[in-house]
């Protein structure tokens, strides 16, 4: 059962070093992101799953210890999701940057409440697959936690990544509505070929959040809501 989740942006740019001297820029995010954190410890799970966006080659299960890096970003700064190394047969590949990301925001807090594990999902993944494996996370334990990556649109600006698109900023009020509600069922209808446009990489992860939380009456909180460079960044904790 899911007992809390935290919903987080994944920019690189969170990491102050790749930053570099744009790290303020961001300090009220990752603050959030602390703070959504701290939910999930209260909860005392007995399982944490990080979800997050994945290319091709980077969808499926990581185990805890798996490793990654931003020298693909300019720096030289190495992660580890979780303590340990990689259990036997696990993958020999790093992590994705949203989950480096991740795994980087659970050292930064910490992290030893429970054992943990994270799952790449890919942009083109079904809705009703992504409730099929929130689903299955849900039933992983008694006790299951979340922590899910994505960003909004990426077309709030002239000079976003993806361009201004004028319906970016609607996209991202409704997902900050949902999240902010623990709204399951609006999550549930996000408009996948619209995400897609906005590149809304959130869109997969937020659908397997919805998936995990359809039986379990949390109530939402939004932490951070904010559009810097152009693309809509959340910070979400349900408990």
């Amino acid at each position: 059962m899911l007992v809390a989740a935290a919903v987080c942006p994944c920019p690189p740019l969170l990491v102050p070093p790749v930053a570099s001297g744009a790290a303020p820029e961001l300090d009220a995010a990752r603050a959030a992101c602390t703070d959504a954190l701290g939910v999930l410890a209260a909860a005392r799970p007995d399982l944490l799953v990080v979800v997050g966006p994945a290319g091709r080659s980077a969808r499926g299960p990581y185990p805890a210890g798996t490793p990654g890096s931003f020298r693909g970003f300019g720096v030289d700064l190495h992660v580890r999701l979780g303590g340990g190394g990689p259990g036997p047969g696990g993958p020999d590949r790093e992590l994705p940057p949203s989950l480096a990301v991740a795994a980087w925001l659970l050292d930064r807090t910490g992290w030893t409440d429970a054992p943990l594990e994270g799952l790449g999902v890919g942009e083109p993944l079904a809705a009703e697959r992504c409730f099929e494996a929130g689903r299955d996370i849900g039933a992983r334990a008694d006790r299951v936690a979340l922590l899910v990556m994505g960003d909004g649109s990426a077309c709030r600006t002239l000079k976003a990544p993806g361009y201004l698109d004028e319906r970016a900023a609607g996209f991202d009020a409704e997902v900050a509505r949902a999240l902010a509600t623990a709204d399951v069922a609006a999550l549930r209808t996000l408009d996948a070929e619209l995400a897609y446009k906005l590149k809304a990489s959130g869109r997969a992860p937020w659908q397997v959040l919805a998936g995990a939380a359809e039986e379990a009456g949390l109530g939402g909180a939004l932490l951070y809501d904010d559009a810097p460079y152009g693309v809509g960044y959340l910070v979400a904790a349900w408990s």
